[in-house]
């Protein structure tokens, strides 16, 4: 058993919460900050291939298991070390993506989904997941204003599916509802950084001795 802790950021495109995870780092030195799909090199390649405006005909199945894939291998070779030597880790994204875009926005089904990526992360989740919650109307706005974020593929897709990955979220957050926080997105930078740092903080005084 790790004796780091794992706390994951979830949300739909342009809920802020890369913008979040940034400030809340800074109040932790020796947090370990990382990202997915990505956080080392071969998870980045493969986040290339996925997120790549010219991949349009990528198949749902395919693009579920690249997911998988490359967080595997992030897993492995960045994560589960950070936690055995005691660190906090916080990452921008995890398992809940892929079962809130791939699962139940692509229609593979999140029990589908979750067996994918039980094999590759051999059932290590993290102790707490923060999900960013905002209307898909205004997450996509914010995506347009933000003149230096890279616009992907998925940022492509329609509203609707946008609506339907919030749809997904929404579903975890019953079906998790211990390891799932709802933080309201759609408030000032600041009143979402507070809660954020509050829960993070009171995960990590739950894992403190006590005297």
């Amino acid at each position: 058993m790790s004796s780091g802790t794992f706390i994951t950021f979830e949300g739909p495109d342009g809920a802020g919460k890369t913008t979040i995870i940034n400030m809340v780092a800074k109040q932790f030195s020796s947090a370990l900050i990382t990202r997915e799909p990505g956080g080392i090199e071969i998870a980045e390649q493969i986040r290339r291939v996925i997120l790549d405006k010219g991949n349009t005909a990528m198949d749902p199945r395919t693009e579920a298991l690249l997911y998988a894939a490359a967080r595997r291998q992030h897993l492995i070779e960045k994560v589960k070390p950070a936690l055995e030597e005691g660190k906090v880790v916080l990452c921008d994204r995890f398992v809940d993506s892929s079962l809130a875009y791939q699962g139940y926005a692509r229609g593979l089904g999140m029990d589908e989904v979750l067996k994918i990526n039980q094999f590759a992360i051999e059932d290590l989740m993290p102790e707490l997941t923060i999900y960013f919650d905002i209307d898909p109307e205004l997450g996509l706005k914010r995506i347009k204003k933000n003149d230096g974020r890279e616009i992907n593929r998925l940022d492509l897709e329609d509203l609707e599916f946008h609506q339907k990955v919030r749809e997904g979220y929404h579903l975890l957050m019953e079906r998790f509802p211990n390891r799932i926080v709802r933080i309201d997105a759609s408030g000032t930078v600041n009143e979402v950084f507070q809660r954020t740092l509050q829960l993070v903080e009171g995960q990590l005084a739950e894992k403190r001795p006590s005297n």
